[in-house]
């Protein structure tokens, strides 16, 4: 799996590899990791069936951790610090219990080792709809998922994914709606079993205003993650790399800068 990659900074800074959340892409962290270049040497990765890079089945985590190792071995001269965002972020829990040495700490963005039932069922209709109405304009599909998605920043979020091929009149979805949705029940899940650990250096950074955390969620943390840290940005919701960014970037340097 050669996974695709957004690179920024300058080689010999600290190494931050980024993962995107489900239905993301390196694309929506680019904002995000311009205001860290100036301390981090920052890879932001398409995930299998996200973005450029390839599609393949399983869409699961293990298959992610997989992946997310073999470029780790081709990429990189030192250890990262790996942050991940929703998916991602459950993909950088299961990565540091599973390979602690090969990181340096652990950052993950508004998601908790639990499970999150059916939050994205609505986004898969919508997308379906627009594959089979064949919009050829992004203000076409926008209308089309507007019937099942009422968020408009859910929906201007999806529409980073449309890509129109030379030649072709519809856009197309650049993610793999068929290998993802398959799999979905399972990425839902928390990645971690019981007994699995970290007790490196980690963060959890949690937007006050998302449904994606709770109080309860402490206690869950701290059972994989004993060292854990937990800043709430009371002012963002499920995205504070979009909504408070700057705010966001001086939280990771605080705490990922050596």
């Amino acid at each position: 799996m050669e996974l695709k990659f957004r690179e920024f900074g300058k080689a010999g800074r600290p190494p931050l590899v980024i993962l995107h959340g489900l239905l993301g892409s390196s694309r929506n962290w680019q904002m995000a990791a311009k205001e860290l270049e100036d301390c981090f040497h920052v890879f932001c990765l398409d995930l299998r069936n996200h973005g450029e890079s390839p599609w393949a089945e399983p869409h699961s985590y293990e298959a992610m951790v997989d992946d997310l190792q073999q470029w780790m071995e081709s990429r990189l001269d030192g250890k990262p610090v790996l942050m991940g965002h929703s998916m991602g972020g459950k993909l950088a829990m299961k990565f540091a219990c599973e390979f602690p040495d090969l990181i340096r700490k652990l950052i993950v963005v508004d998601i908790s080792p639990r499970l999150y039932p059916k939050t994205h069922d609505d986004e898969f209709i919508g997308m379906r709809e627009v594959k089979r109405r064949g919009a050829t304009t992004r203000g076409k599909a926008e209308i089309i998922l507007a019937a099942y998605i009422s968020d408009w920043a859910k929906r201007k979020f999806l529409l980073t994914n449309l890509i129109r091929k030379d030649g072709e009149e519809t856009l197309e979805w650049q993610i793999n709606l068929d290998g993802i949705e398959v799999s979905l029940r399972e990425i839902e899940k928390s990645p971690l079993s019981a007994g699995q650990c970290y007790e490196g250096d980690s963060l959890f950074v949690m937007g006050g205003k998302s449904s994606y955390f709770s109080s309860d969620d402490v206690s869950i943390i701290r059972e994989h993650f004993p060292t854990s840290g937990i800043e709430v940005m009371s002012e963002s919701g499920h995205n504070p790399h979009f909504e408070c960014r700057e705010r966001f970037a001086q939280i990771v340097r605080d705490f990922a800068i050596v």
